[in-house]
């Protein structure tokens, strides 16, 4: 079954925002095998002239599945997630994300496209603090393999 092409152009926000911790920074760190000083010694970090522990690049993958925003689960939208192979992820940092940070998620679908047999979910991300301060953008791709009309 194809994916609802309605959904393009829909803006979701994540219902709260997600306070950073400390912990959470030292946990995906240590999962993605990152020993850098600046994600586990708060020292370190204050002595590089971070206020707090940075999290790695990547830490807002986490971030976006701790607060989904994108309705994957709707059968609306007519996604099979036994069906998803994750395609890409970038990322556009306008700063580091420190340990403190209340992080408002919102994810907009830019698209859904064929490509083969497979559909292409496009998501695109949005990051910001409480205060509106722009923190990052990310762009997803999921493939629904097979359900291309």
């Amino acid at each position: 079954m194809p994916l609802n092409r309605d959904f393009v152009g829909r803006r979701f926000v994540a219902d709260t925002p997600f306070l950073v911790g400390r912990e959470h920074i030292r946990q995906f760190a240590t999962a993605i095998q990152d020993d850098s000083p600046l994600s586990h010694d708060l020292e370190a970090a204050k002595a590089a002239g971070y206020i707090d522990l940075v999290a790695p690049p990547t830490f807002l993958t986490a971030v976006a599945l701790w607060r989904p925003v994108v309705p994957v689960h709707d059968p609306q939208l007519g996604l099979d997630y036994s069906l998803v192979v994750h395609v890409e992820q970038r990322y556009s940092l306008r700063r580091p994300v420190v340990a403190g940070d209340e992080l408002v998620v919102s994810a907009t679908i830019a698209d859904i496209r064929k490509a083969g047999r497979n559909e292409l979910l496009i998501s695109e991300y949005e990051f910001v603090t409480t205060g509106g301060e722009p923190v990052a953008t990310a762009r997803t791709a999921l493939a629904s393999r097979g359900t291309a009309a």
